[in-house]
């Protein structure tokens, strides 16, 4: 009888004895278990299925199932480990945190004492704080300076190990390095060094969602970038009317590093701009023999207009070259001029080389500037809070006249700025982009395809780099 099949048998074992009624089925039930014991050495896994259903259906009693493993009990026990594991070196450990720098990173502030300095870089340190206080090149050169750039070391003990600041120098090429060091003795050393700022390439673009500024924010572009893009561009885009929603640009620029940190934006190499449907570029280049460089389109024509595009470096047109109903007079004229709204004091730039002939009060301009350029050409620069230029005064291109201000019939601080043809009002940033470019040499024109053609491959690599929060 087969392990499976005994409790079965257990289940029928009143067929031993019983009573009458029980002897008379008692034939029956042995030849019907003869005939299951046939079956099952001929179709022993079915019989096993079949006695596991009969005992749970209608067994009436509990039911045991074995594991097909052996019992864990009986299983031999082996010792692995017979002796203690050694201790950690603990004395190796407390040298390990002995020898730990701590390193941090921050920027100088105009009202940075030595103690508070060392504070925010997470230095606890009297002596160094005395040093920093007593040192001439410290005094000189850090404390109380802005926009410095520090990298610090520190100990386990929050003591000072190294201290070392970075900034550019005037000229915009080389950087000065002033190196504070700890000493073996405890005692500190200061160290200035010059050496020149090494210049990377770096590349981004971005999607105008709502002005210029905010979208090379959002492509993390350096500001001083953002504003060379604005003045490249401003004779051929308007980016206080023309700028739409959708516009693209992309930016080549350099990166200027000190020690292999960036310290500051360099100059823009190239550029493209998607304004409205059309796209403008600009090239960096410059002649050999040339003492400066300048920006071109890549049919070599210069993007330096006679005029520049806007009076101010930043601004907000809140009226255009159009008729406008007139705040104070209550009357529809027109609008012989632009309107840019800025803040009081906000400098105001020529817009092109000329001669001062007007400087001073005149009625409802109040304090104005006229400026007269040649072909018969001015410029009127009213309401100034104030005026830096007098009659007779030869200006540059880009020189500051004064300030945007609210004198004479002024509702709000702006520049009310016009530009005159022969006495007669013109659009000024319609005659800024018709203004003449210079064109590259003849000469260097070959030397400048070339580059050109470079620049064009680096401007569609920087054009697939679209920021990702850009939707």
């Amino acid at each position: 009888m087969s392990d499976y099949t005994a409790p079965v048998f257990r289940h029928f074992k009143w067929l031993r004895g019983g009573s009458p009624r029980e002897l008379q089925l008692k034939p029956i039930l042995l030849s019907l278990w003869a005939e299951w014991q046939t079956w099952h050495r001929r179709h022993p896994h079915a019989a096993a299925a079949g006695v596991t259903a009969f005992l749970l259906l209608a067994g009436g009693g509990a039911v045991a199932v074995a594991s097909l493993g052996p019992d864990a009990a009986n299983l031999p026990v082996r010792q692995v480990i017979d002796k203690a594991l050694p201790g950690l070196p603990t004395k190796a450990q407390s040298t390990d945190i002995a020898q730990l720098q701590l390193y941090r990173s921050d920027v100088t502030r105009s009202n940075d004492s030595a103690d508070s300095l060392l504070s925010r870089l997470g230095v606890s340190d009297a002596s160094a704080a005395h040093f920093l206080r007593q040192d001439p090149l410290v005094k000189q050169h850090l404390l109380a300076r802005s926009g410095r750039n520090l990298q610090a070391s520190a100990n386990a003990q929050q003591q000072l190990t190294e201290l070392v600041a970075r900034w550019a120098t005037e000229d915009g090429r080389h950087f000065k390095r002033l190196r504070i060091t700890r000493q073996a003795n405890g005692a500190f050393t200061a160290e200035l060094q010059e050496a020149p700022l090494q210049a990377s390439t770096q590349m981004a673009s971005g999607v105008i969602q709502s002005s210029l500024f905010a979208a090379t924010d959002d492509a993390r572009i350096p500001d001083n970038v953002a504003n060379q893009l604005a003045d490249i561009f401003s004779g051929d885009i308007d980016f206080y009317r023309a700028l739409r929603k959708g516009d693209r640009f992309s930016v080549v620029y350099e990166s200027l590093e000190a020690d292999g940190e960036p310290l500051r934006a360099g100059k823009v190499l190239a550029a493209q701009f998607l304004n409205n449907g059309k796209t403008y570029h600009a090239v960096w280049f410059q002649e050999p023999q040339a003492p400066k460089g300048g920006y071109f389109n890549l049919s070599g024509q210069s993007l330096r207009r006679a005029y520049l595009a806007s009076p101010l470096a930043f601004s907000r047109v809140t009226s255009g070259f159009k008729l406008r109903f007139h705040p104070i007079l209550q009357t529809w004229r027109a609008h012989l001029g632009v309107d840019y709204a800025a803040p009081v004091g906000t400098p105001v730039r020529s817009v092109g080389d000329g001669v001062v002939e007007a400087a001073g009060q005149q009625g409802g301009y109040g304090n104005v500037v006229t400026v007269s350029h040649r072909n018969g050409h001015k410029t009127v620069y009213a309401h100034l809070s104030r005026i830096d230029v007098r009659v007779g005064q030869s200006v540059s291109q880009g020189q500051t006249l004064g300030g945007v201000g609210a004198t004479g019939w002024a509702t709000g601080p702006h520049l009310h700025f016009e530009f005159r043809v022969n006495g007669k009002h013109q659009d000024p940033l319609t005659l800024a982009r018709q203004s003449e470019a210079i064109p590259v040499s003849e000469a260097a024109f070959p030397q400048f395809r070339q580059h050109a053609v470079q620049a064009q491959k680096d401007m569609a690599a920087a054009a697939s780099l679209t920021p990702a929060n850009i939707q």
